[in-house]
């Protein structure tokens, strides 16, 4: 049974969910799920914007040809060549055999890294800002590129102002039959996972998301989709906008702190529960706090991206920083993190090596993380007469996250 969704006077999204899915690119929990969005355009000339993943070929296959009825299909733009976007295009070109595909250079030398069926005289190659007309609609292309692959790029529909922008505004999260983000309670129930996706996913091309930003500025967007999540539109617009710009400017949403902590012993948890305490009596609110050895990286990432503050703890393991921390700062200075403040705390029994390790990562984070406070150094576990120590460096966090008020 088809499942398409008429979005504008002439644009249906044919797309599909995926609930079965466990991991985005085997690596991201989804726990519920994730949408593939694709847009059909009928008009004098039929336009299919971008494909889905194979996990829903056959309903999104369906789709289509029951939009497009006894009409051929003219056009397929590729916005992005990630195969959960890509996955279709062979079983299109082969049913539409006449059809032209549209995309820039980089599109056409991954269709030849991925495919095997020579399309080459399929290829409709575009440049930034040429347009497309197919009777009503005309298509303008935007290049993109690094948010998040090279040969991104962004079609926009001029007549309706309906921007396609590939992976950008995305989320995780499947649809459930409301596919506007303002048909849906969106800050309750998408907003994290969109965060999630965009710190994980795209978070480390913030400049990139800039150039594009600001070569939109002058195009009245009147609905903006997305090749995940929700679709938006109207007034909700700006909502999404001011997100992404300050998501990819690296500047917190709000001021407070997280706390992440590996432990192995229940040592340090218990060093981090104290300063919470302290820091919770001090006047800080809404704090969260993780341990790195049982939640995922993308959710704490995430946060972080969100919050101002953080404060690391970590036992020192084999010489070394516990493992699985050094892993998630790494990824950290990958993704650019950059605008924030952190405070640190080491433990050992035998050896210091968890401050050193911290520091190292933190300090070459190419002065994106300022370090507040004298990292505090653990012997075993936090004895009273230590306390003190954690006073200061509670009063650091403190004091810092008062100066954002100034």
């Amino acid at each position: 049974m088809h499942c398409v969704h008429e979005i504008s006077p002439n644009i249906y999204w044919v797309g599909g969910n995926d609930r079965r899915l466990e991991r985005f690119e085997n690596m991201f929990p989804l726990p519920n799920g994730v949408s593939y969005n694709s847009y059909l355009i009928m008009d004098e000339k039929t336009a299919l914007i971008d494909t889905v993943d194979e996990a829903i070929s056959a309903l999104y296959l369906e789709n289509v040809t029951h939009v497009l009825g006894s009409r051929k299909l003219d056009y397929l733009v590729i916005n992005h060549m990630e195969p959960d976007h890509c996955a279709n295009i062979e079983e299109i070109v082969r049913r539409f055999p006449e059809i032209q595909v549209i995309g820039n250079p980089k599109t056409f030398q991954y269709f030849r890294q991925y495919y095997s069926l020579d399309m080459s005289s399929n290829y409709l190659e575009v440049n930034e800002g040429q347009e497309i007309s197919l009777g009503e609609h005309t298509l303008r292309f935007y290049m993109a590129p690094m948010v998040h692959w090279p040969e991104v790029m962004f079609t926009y529909e001029i007549s309706k102002g309906v921007l396609f922008a590939a992976d950008a505004f995305g989320s995780f999260g499947a649809i459930s039959g409301n596919l506007f983000a303002d048909e849906v309670e969106f800050d309750n129930v998408f907003l994290d996972e969109a965060r999630r996706y965009y710190s994980n996913i795209v978070g480390r091309y913030g400049s990139q998301v800039q150039a594009i930003l600001k070569k939109l500025a002058g195009a009245e967007i009147n609905m903006l989709c997305s090749l995940h999540g929700l679709i938006w539109r109207g007034d909700k617009i700006p909502y999404i906008l001011d997100k992404y710009d300050k998501w990819s400017r690296y500047l917190p949403e709000k001021k407070g702190v997280v706390l992440i902590y590996a432990s192995m012993y229940g040592n340090t948890e218990n060093a981090m529960n104290a300063l919470a305490i302290k820091l919770s009596k001090r006047g800080v609110k809404d704090m969260r706090m993780y341990d790195v050895s049982k939640t995922h990286p993308s959710y704490i990432i995430s946060d972080i991206w969100k919050y101002s503050h953080m404060v690391i703890g970590s036992p020192t393991y084999n010489m070394h920083l516990y493992f699985v921390m050094d892993s998630l700062l790494r990824e950290l200075a990958v993704l650019g993190i950059k605008n924030r403040k952190a405070a640190l705390i080491g433990n050992h029994t035998w050896s210091s090596s968890a401050i050193k390790g911290m520091l190292e990562i933190v300090e070459g984070m190419k002065g994106g993380v300022e370090v507040i406070g004298t990292p505090l150094d653990i012997r075993s576990t936090l004895k009273p007469e230590r306390e003190p120590e954690l006073d200061e460096l509670a009063d650091a966090i403190y004091a810092s996250l008062i100066e954002l008020e100034d």
